[in-house]
């Protein structure tokens, strides 16, 4: 409270000297970036940062230093950019410093060649950068006033016809460029819808008006091609209040490179950390770890932002901290970077019910609690670890998750086929099948769909492009989808990259049932055939088959192409493999992935922990992916073992694991523990079709638990409330964690936590029949519930209260008012 009420400028201050003395360690050196710099042509001028650094991370622009050219014949400096004169070499260095201080190489060509602009690399980048080439402008799927360009310029060669050579050139006037539509709507010169998109003394001006002068040459096959982006600095130290400007620069196929800061859009992943302008400028807002992202013509490159919390924790904290295992090592290296510091270890009590709910989705029972808390060993904790991975109830809970990746809906396929799918899922984990094997089966699967159970995947998306989208979100965690139109606007992934991922599926065929998920027996049967190819509607031809950035096979290789797309897929040098079920089974054990969300894995969202997730997938490698064994390294670490009590230090923490992060049961273990609590079961007895069609079902006998529907078509109030997985489509966002007050009446209510509480012959009833004393029923109570026993205040206004009941009616409702009150109390809903 104290830190929050000095004056802004001495907080930026103090946040500043807390800043530099956490990470103070060798001191400070200055750079300038680029530090090699290659200027081509007379327009080629090029923005420069002089950067200081502490070690390999930069801390901050120094806004004092002044640049000078030791040969102003060759290279003029204004401000921060350098403008070449005429070609030779000299070096730009930092005025009034030290001969010793660093410099910058700077190498000037083609002088003498007149400026030529490119379509491909210029004009569509500047389309793109104003908006024209948006989706809500000239980019919609239908274009805007009868000019279309396609997304973010990913076609030029349409883009181009459509510019110059389409409604008779009036666009492009080559004999007065001044007056072409391309210069005045934009600039309002003449009304334009679009409102005011360039000035005529930009850099974007310029560069339209002269190419236009110089003929509007289109794109040609001799174009220089973008090969990589680069951002200078890459990673950034921040303190909140400063800012730090990026560099983007462009290589060609040619040799050359450019900067095109001025042409790159910039987007920040965390607003609440970082925020940036038009013009590449970060504006620091809150501690945590953000990111840039620039994009410039179907690229991106990342720029990485750390800000240290405000706090003053000695070193020796982190150095004190228990360790067990790598996580614990790189999470502690992060936290002393960001200044956090990290919670204590939970207790017993707590760890007994975390574990239980993580790793088998189901509460420990009170002998089960009683008999972890008496015990006295000091690998207790490696003990119960060992015994719920072998546990029957991890086969359920994990063919459960499973079922949600991979979509067991009834309503896209029959019972039998469920059935079948689910045993086949089922069978591989309980053999603790390895992560690539349990995918190449999948992939590459063949034959009966009841007697080979992974051919449903198949059934489930029958078309190419359905398999490439649906491969591509379970088992890499990329939405590929929006590649099918067009160019990917947030990723890197083409239009043709999409087309030849797809054709790898187009000989994939099947004999029997159609799809009907009310008609038919559900039985076909998966064959592959020796001819067909996917066309792609942009070109009217097929994309050689090709996996994402992989060498395209030949049209006539023989074989299955999933077999090749199943050798890469899995391949250890397929760093998205591992990492995508990496992030999906540490999200499941912390309950906030380190990419986030889950199914989006997209370089420009990155980890929050790149070292840690890069470290624990290839853990994962290691290991012969076993998931199990990913499972118990994250178990034994203190980082999964800390208390999620927050401290002053740490309580503004959602991202790094300083504590745990409470997070709420999911609705099918939510609806187990109540039915476990008072041992009364759930029925299931019918299937919602679509469009409210109920059918009755005997597949799920009394007894059966929610994390044992193989359906999530499955009729249940409940788990619909809570926000259960639907298995529309492939993605993590089908599940809701959200609260609402429907839940909240449903619980106050409904006549799942009621109707299980008044049931004559529940839990609590034979607790009373028992002639248990109150003191030892609400022990039980506490023990099933929550894994602990009451405190003394609770246990005292407790005793108070059943003791106003004369009649065993009164003591029961009084028993059952305590037992609803746990239940729908956030200790008990929340796995903390």
């Amino acid at each position: 409270m104290l830190f929050r009420c000095l004056p802004a400028r001495l907080t930026l201050l103090l946040t500043l000297l807390l800043t530099s003395a956490a990470f103070a360690d060798t001191g400070e050196t200055l750079r300038i970036l680029p530090a090699e710099l290659r200027l081509h042509g007379p327009a080629d001028s090029s923005l420069v940062l002089v950067e200081r650094f502490r070690n390999s991370v930069a801390v901050g622009p120094d806004t004092a230093a002044e640049l000078i050219s030791d040969d102003p014949r060759i290279v003029q400096v204004e401000g921060r950019r350098l403008i070449p004169v005429s070609n030779g070499s000299t070096t730009v260095r930092l005025k009034n410093h030290a001969r010793n201080a660093p410099v910058q190489q700077v190498t000037v060509t083609a002088m003498e060649q007149p400026t030529a602009w490119s379509f491909r690399n210029h004009v569509e980048p500047v389309l793109a950068r104003q908006g024209c080439s948006s989706g809500a402008c000239h980019g919609a799927l239908a274009g805007k006033g009868g000019f279309r360009l396609s997304l973010r310029g990913y076609d030029p060669e349409r883009d181009f016809f459509t510019t110059v050579q389409q409604q008779l050139g009036r666009r492009v006037e080559l004999a007065d460029p001044a007056t072409s539509l391309l210069l005045t709507k934009p600039t309002m010169a003449v009304p334009h819808k679009g409102g005011l998109r360039l000035t005529t003394d930009s850099i974007g001006y310029r560069i339209l008006s002269e190419w236009i002068a110089a003929g509007a040459a289109g794109p040609a096959d001799t174009d220089a091609r973008l090969e990589r982006l680069e951002v200078s600095p890459d990673r950034v130290l921040a303190a909140v209040g400063t800012t730090q400007p990026l560099l983007v620069r462009a290589h060609y196929s040619d040799g050359r490179s450019e900067d095109v800061t001025h042409l790159a859009k910039f987007t920040a992943s965390a607003e609440a950390v970082a925020s940036v302008d038009e013009h590449g400028s970060v504006s620091i807002t809150g501690s945590g770890e953000g990111a840039v992202t620039a994009w410039f013509s179907s690229q991106i490159v990342i720029a990485g932002i750390t800000v240290p919390w405000p706090n003053s924790i000695p070193a020796d904290v982190y150095a004190a901290a228990p360790r067990r295992n790598f996580i614990d090592d790189i999470v502690l290296d992060q936290l002393q970077q960001l200044q956090l510091q990290p919670s204590p270890r939970c207790s017993d009590e707590v760890f007994i019910r975390r574990a239980f709910l993580d790793t088998i989705g189901t509460l420990p029972t009170a002998d089960e609690v009683r008999t972890f808390l008496a015990e006295t060993a000091s690998d207790k904790r490696d003990s119960l670890i060992e015994s719920l991975l072998a546990r029957p109830e991890f086969i359920d809970y994990w063919t459960y998750r499973w079922s949600d990746l991979l979509l067991l809906n009834g309503n896209e396929l029959r019972p039998d086929a469920i059935a079948a799918w689910y045993r086949w899922i089922r069978q591989q984990v309980s053999t603790d099948a390895p992560w690539d094997r349990f995918v190449r089966e999948l992939v590459t699967a063949k034959g009966s769909s009841i007697d080979n159970g992974a051919t449903n995947f198949f059934a489930r998306h029958q078309a190419p492009e359905d398999m490439a989208e649906n491969v591509s979100q379970a088992f890499l965690g990329l939405s590929i989808g929006c590649a099918r139109c067009h160019n990917h606007p947030l990723e890197k992934w083409t239009n043709d990259q999409y087309y030849a991922f797809a054709n790898l599926f187009s000989r994939v065929r099947a004999k029997g049932w159609g799809g009907d998920a009310r008609n038919g027996d559900g039985k076909r049967t998966l064959v592959t055939a020796s001819s067909g190819e996917l066309v792609q509607p942009r070109t009217g031809k097929p994309q050689p088959p090709a996996a994402l950035d992989a060498t395209p096979i030949d049209f006539n290789a023989p074989g299955d192409r999933r077999e090749y797309l199943a050798d890469w897929l899995v391949s250890p040098q397929n760093k998205l493999f591992a990492r995508s079920i990496t992030n999906r089974v540490w999200k499941n054990y912390f309950g906030v992935g380190l990419v986030e969300q889950v199914d989006d894995m997209r370089a420009s969202n990155p980890a929050s922990n790149e070292r840690l997730l890069a470290a624990a997938a290839e853990h994962l490698v290691q290991h012969q992916y076993s998931l199990k064994a990913l499972m118990r390294t994250i178990l034994q670490s203190e980082t999964w073992q800390r208390s999620s009590e927050p401290l002053p230090e740490n309580a503004g923490d959602q991202r790094q694991y300083s504590r745990s992060f409470p997070r709420r049961m999911l609705a099918e273990v939510m609806l187990d523990a109540v039915s476990q609590i008072t041992d009364v079961p759930t029925e299931f007895k019918n299937i919602v079709y679509s469009g409210s069609d109920i059918k009755p079902t005997d597949a799920y006998p009394r007894g059966t638990r929610a994390i044992q529907l193989q359906d999530s078509a499955v009729q249940s109030w409940f788990l619909q409330t809570f926000g259960r997985n639907q298995r529309r489509i492939t993605c993590e966002c089908e599940r809701s964690d959200e609260p609402s007050m429907v839940q909240a009446l449903h619980l106050s209510n409904g006549d799942t936590l009621n109707g299980k509480l008044a049931a004559p012959d529940n839990r609590l009833a034979k607790w009373l029949a028992s002639g248990m004393p109150d003191e030892q029923i609400l022990q039980e109570v506490f023990l099933t519930c929550l894994a602990r026993q009451p405190s003394p205040a609770e246990q005292t206004g407790l005793l108070a209260e059943l003791q106003k009941a004369i009649t065993p009616e009164e003591r029961r409702q009084t028993l059952e008012d305590v037992l609803w009150a746990i239940l729908s109390s956030r200790e008990f809903l929340f796995n903390h």
